[in-house]
């Protein structure tokens, strides 16, 4: 199982899907750079137990302000990238839940912290197996992209999770135009070890695609 759940997206970053061009507030903005120095600097095999006590001080987070949906999005993002360290039912269990929290944040507020919301359950929905292993779906994942970049058109998460999911389908020259976008998004207020990082990610994964499918582009 943890094989299979390798590819899953701390970030949403998350992210995992982090916060775009406005500062984050004061209630998540430790979790999100805790996260960051986590998911992009710290040994392997330090990450599980980080990411644990990351993820308890973001559902402390969200109980202390249960009707923002900014602390559900970043607890959503550290269970995403707590899944991936652990592997096992329990990383699916983690996943679920971390779909779960965004779907809450929904409701409260779609376009909280600027369409991470759909680019978060877009990552989610892309790397996550489908049925009967779990959620994942490749059409629901695109179309939660392209409403966040309806919402946001310049963010760089939005456009590298949407050009991974079009390279996984062999649609390369298009993944490279989303990447080749992620690669121009704007810097974000207070972001820059995530801006960094994803910036690493979008530039590997546009070697990877000109070394092994470039007579496709």
């Amino acid at each position: 199982m943890k094989t299979i759940l390798l590819s899953l997206i701390g970030c949403f970053a998350t992210q995992i899907a982090l916060a775009e061009e406005t500062p984050l507030p004061d209630s998540v903005s430790t979790i999100a750079h805790r996260w960051a120095a986590i998911y992009y600097h710290m040994p392997e095999k330090d990450r599980e137990s980080a990411y644990q006590a990351l993820a308890d001080l973001a559902a402390q987070t969200v109980q202390a302000q249960p009707q923002k949906a900014e602390p559900l999005v970043w607890e959503a993002i550290v269970l995403a990238s707590y899944a991936k360290e652990q592997g096992g039912l329990g990383a699916l269990g983690k996943v679920k839940q971390a779909r779960d929290l965004l779907l809450t944040a929904e409701k409260l507020d779609p376009k909280a912290l600027n369409g991470s919301v759909y680019t978060s359950l877009g990552s989610l929905y892309a790397k996550v197996p489908g049925w009967p292993i779990g959620f994942g779906d490749k059409a629901k994942a695109r179309g939660y992209l392209e409403t966040a970049l309806r919402i946001n058109p310049v963010s760089i998460d939005a456009h590298y999770f949407y050009g991974d999911l079009l390279a996984s389908q062999g649609a390369y020259a298009k993944a490279m135009d989303q990447l080749q976008l992620a690669l121009k998004a704007p810097p974000r207020p207070d972001r820059e070890d995530a801006d960094s990082g994803r910036r690493e990610e979008v530039q590997a994964l546009i070697t990877q695609i000109r070394s092994q499918h470039g007579d496709q582009l």
